[in-house]
């Protein structure tokens, strides 16, 4: 069995994951006050890092064995695009993040930079949209 399929799979769940985050629910929890966008936001955040970081690494672990098994480089380039959401998330998303959660915050400026976490989330589709061409292509 190829793990090819397996790596263009989680990376389309990663990019499929991504885009409704800032497609639907983005836009959504935008039209709620301040304090309500906050508290939907909190949860929702922490959730759809873990899911949007499991997906990037499974894609990036399945096209590794299959860079392994067949010897293509575009699988390996498909992998390094995938782990590169990784340090996306830790130095550009979770210092957004951070400021969000913390408690000593009074909330105040939380809808712009939750306006500018929705814009730098576009980066996470951005990132595995290119993985999963990437795997497309190794597949053809």
């Amino acid at each position: 069995m190829h793990a090819g399929p397996i790596a263009l799979a989680f990376a389309a769940a990663w990019l499929g994951a991504a885009l409704y985050s800032v497609l639907v629910e983005q836009p959504a929890r935008l039209t709620l006050d301040d304090r309500a966008l906050v508290k939907e936001w909190a949860p929702s955040d922490r959730r759809a890092l873990l899911l949007l970081a499991l997906f990037a690494l499974a894609a990036a672990i399945a096209a590794l064995i299959e860079y392994r098994s067949a010897g293509n480089a575009l699988w390996l380039i498909g992998a390094a695009f995938a782990m590169a959401s990784w340090p996306y998330m830790a130095f550009v998303l979770a210092p957004i993040n951070n400021r969000l959660l913390d408690p000593a915050a009074d909330g105040a400026g939380a809808r712009g930079l939750i306006a500018i976490w929705g814009m730098l989330e576009w980066g996470q589709v951005g990132l595995a949209l290119v993985a999963a061409g990437i795997f497309v292509r190794a597949m053809g």
